[in-house]
């Protein structure tokens, strides 16, 4: 399936160990969905939290479209996700161990026109978690660097 990528959250695969992934998709108004395909947006500090049986999308940045009239929505609005029953069954389950959140990692137009939302369970890494992390993705750059030398 082909999917046009309107923004990703680069920042939590630095902040957070990714567990699961699942997809959802997300209400939104007329003139919310022109700014996404203009990519205004900003997941950095997207969260979803469950409540009364349904998953919201709170803190993700959809800057207003400027060629609206007068359905502009306020930017940082509250989302409704559109899951499944059992997923959100399952999700449930999940949340309540320690630790756990559900964040945004993308948001995506699949071949027929609709927005969707890439969720992920993900647990917080620790600060010495990252370090390594860090020392990791660069000692697999010089090793590259080094590769690409020796051809």
């Amino acid at each position: 399936m082909a999917q046009k990528i309107v923004s990703k959250n680069k920042k939590a695969y630095h902040d957070y160990h990714i567990d699961q992934t699942l997809e959802a998709g997300i209400v939104l108004s007329g003139p919310e969905v022109k700014s996404l395909r203009a990519g205004k947006v900003n997941l950095r500090d997207g969260y979803a939290l469950l409540k009364d049986g349904e998953v919201f999308l709170f803190n993700v940045h959809i800057s207003t479209y400027s060629f609206a009239t007068h359905i502009n929505q306020e930017p940082l609005r509250v989302r409704k996700l559109l899951l499944h029953r059992r997923e959100i069954r399952k999700l449930i389950g999940k949340l309540h161990e320690k630790g756990i959140a559900l964040i945004p990692l993308k948001i995506y137009f699949i071949e027929n026109g609709k927005a969707k939302v890439e969720l992920a369970l993900a647990r917080g890494k620790k600060l010495y978690d990252k370090r390594a992390a860090l020392k990791e993705k660069d000692s697999n750059r010089e090793m590259e660097r080094t590769m690409r030398r020796d051809d």
